[in-house]
């Protein structure tokens, strides 16, 4: 009894583990395409996501925006309409430099931090190059958001 037990517990967790590395594998980048931020003599790039609610950002672009903290995680901003969350899965666990959709909310997140699972995240891209560490600080200035070719 107490093996078959084990074996469940350990067949439970080995399923939820494929399920999680499916998810992370269905984040196909957009090929050829990068996101530039721009705030003062600051450039950074990201990778971006190819999903409905990326394409629905990138319909906005190019954005002019200050950045607001928000609990000493992330930078936020808030886009001039809610993007679509159509075909998105119901969470995202952000890892700092990952740039996000809060769906519940409306506002794109940056996450400078790591954190927890959250309902209603939408992973958009990601910061190249440890950029996080500069855009983490900033506040009270212009930032912008633009489409670029890679």
């Amino acid at each position: 009894m107490l093996l078959l037990s084990l074996c469940g517990f350990i067949g439970f967790f080995s399923v939820n583990w494929e399920v999680n590395s499916t998810e992370v594998n269905q984040q196909n980048i957009m090929e050829n395409m990068k996101l530039k931020i721009t705030f003062e003599d600051t450039e950074l790039t990201a990778v971006i996501y190819d999903n409905a609610t990326t394409r629905d950002f990138i319909a906005l672009l190019p954005i002019t925006t200050e950045l607001e903290d928000y609990a000493r995680n992330e930078k936020i901003f808030y886009p001039e309409r809610k993007l679509t969350s159509e075909g998105a899965p119901s969470g995202y666990k952000p890892s700092k430099g990952d740039i996000t959709y809060y769906a519940p909310w409306g506002d794109v997140a940056i996450f400078y931090k790591d954190f927890g699972h959250a309902n209603g995240l939408i992973s958009l891209g990601m910061i190249d190059n440890n950029g996080i560490e500069k855009l983490k600080d900033v506040g009270g200035v212009s930032v912008t958001f633009e489409l670029v070719q890679d």
